[in-house]
């Protein structure tokens, strides 16, 4: 494990380096170990600095968000290897070992996630990765052990090796030639869902993604930014068109759009019985943000987008029409 390097991105989170750290240290044998410093103003380098001095710290100028933040990063880390790890993430023992494995033994394989439970719920998935990550045709994400708001326990019905569509940038291995091949992430982006156009952007240059089921952390979720935040609604909705903006095969492109944008007018509209009109124009205000440069992502397209980028058609019928709730029942 001595070519991979953990690298926990980190803004303002002393708090969660106190409690998360000391399990990376103990469970990732001879792996080096970062801490990318997004300019916090608390006391989190100074901390990491006096109480563990083994860890090699980057320090980024300015808070750049996930994307720009590992990408400044990433220029400064040596290793084969790039373990992307939110700073809320608690690692378990050998959590490494069968990762490494893999990538060993399958030289195809650029990326790779662990299976991730819920740090409050251990025998139940976490939202933002659970098993591996999938899209249906209109570009919603969805997991094995998630979908939309309904998680599943973990009886080990997941605990295969397989291949994936996109893995959580929430525990994120990726190999290092491979990610400045793709250009790194989308800085763009800011935050959310950068991975998944990240292993859309693999994909399309036939590279694998796979989940290995032998390998689980249990995660926090939402310790930066809340479902609740309008923000975190503003990022998924605007992120999610740009994603399919640069990604969608050509034949696809002008139908799928338009039926994503019923769909999006749809959820504008679930917002208001809701009474939760701040999410309403947050989706509003993704869309202008979208419309206002649609050009500049339609320049990020390249040649090559592969028509079977999705595993079902409908996830969004699938779960509210059919009642469909689980991944297994599903698909």
């Amino acid at each position: 494990m001595n070519n991979i390097a953990v690298v926990i991105l980190n803004w303002n989170g002393k708090k969660l380096l106190e409690e998360f750290l000391p399990f990376i240290i103990k469970y990732s044998g001879n792996a080096a170990i970062y801490v990318a410093d997004n300019a916090s103003t608390d006391e989190s380098v100074s901390y990491v600095k006096s109480t563990f001095p083994q860890i090699k710290i980057i320090e980024n100028k300015g808070n750049y968000g996930y994307a720009k933040g590992y990408n400044e990063a990433l220029k400064q880390v040596d290793e084969d290897i790039y373990a992307l790890i939110n700073s809320d993430i608690e690692v378990t023992e050998n959590w490494l070992l069968p990762i490494a494995e893999l990538f060993e033994k399958d030289p195809e394989t650029a990326i790779v996630q662990p299976k991730i439970l819920d740090y409050y719920k251990r025998d139940t998935f976490e939202y933002a990765g659970a098993a591996g990550g999938f899209l249906d045709k209109y570009g919603f994400p969805y997991c094995r052990g998630r979908i939309f708001e309904t998680l599943e326990k973990d009886n080990g019905q997941y605990n295969d090796n397989i291949e994936i569509f996109w893995a959580s940038g929430a525990c994120f291995f990726i190999r290092k030639n491979v990610f400045w091949e793709l250009g790194g992430l989308d800085e763009d982006f800011f935050a959310h869902q950068e991975e998944i156009d990240l292993c859309w952007r693999a994909f399309n240059k036939n590279h694998k993604i796979k989940v290995c089921g032998s390998s689980y952390v249990y995660h926090v979720g939402g310790a930066t930014l809340k479902n609740t935040n309008p923000k975190k609604t503003f990022l998924n909705f605007r992120n999610s068109l740009w994603m399919m903006t640069k990604n969608l095969p050509k034949s696809k492109l002008i139908p799928v759009f338009f039926i994503r944008l019923c769909f999006d007018g749809i959820a504008g509209l679930r917002f208001v019985s809701q009474g939760k009109f701040a999410h309403l124009w947050a989706v509003l205000k993704a869309h202008f943000y979208f419309y206002t440069r649609l050009f500049k992502f339609l320049n990020k397209r390249k040649s090559k987008q592969y028509k079977n980028y999705y595993k079902t058609k409908s996830i969004v019928y699938d779960y509210f029409i059919s009642g469909k709730k689980n991944f297994n029942n599903s698909l």
